[in-house]
């Protein structure tokens, strides 16, 4: 799983992963503001932020002596166009069942 997308999906696949990358949406945020909302220990947050930083995810900035995390929105960016192509496969494949299932409705009234 080197993958950069089967990284990106693993690192999303955990809740609390998925609420620091909302999180920093917002905007930047250290390891100690990242920590506050979930009640977890700040080196459980630190792990969290290794497997979002190893995914491409994040990315820390330097402001003085603190770290702030930061989201990489060109990285969610290719995650979220695999996911809009998978989707258009199933909408397709979708739209032909559909298709063909009027053809035999229309078949047998006729």
């Amino acid at each position: 799983m080197n993958d950069p997308l089967s990284l990106k999906l693993a690192a999303l696949a955990d809740p609390t992963r998925r609420a620091i990358v909302a999180r920093l949406a917002l905007g930047e945020a250290t390891v100690s503001e990242l920590q506050k909302p979930f009640g977890i220990s700040q080196p459980a947050v630190s792990k969290h932020l290794k497997v979002l930083e190893a995914a491409g995810l994040i990315e820390r900035g330097q402001a003085g002596q603190s770290r702030p995390r930061r989201l990489r929105g060109e990285a969610l960016g290719e995650t979220i166009a695999w996911v809009q192509q998978v989707q258009a496969l199933w909408q397709d494949s979708f739209d032909r069942l559909d298709a063909l299932l009027r053809s035999e409705d229309q078949q047998e009234e006729g």
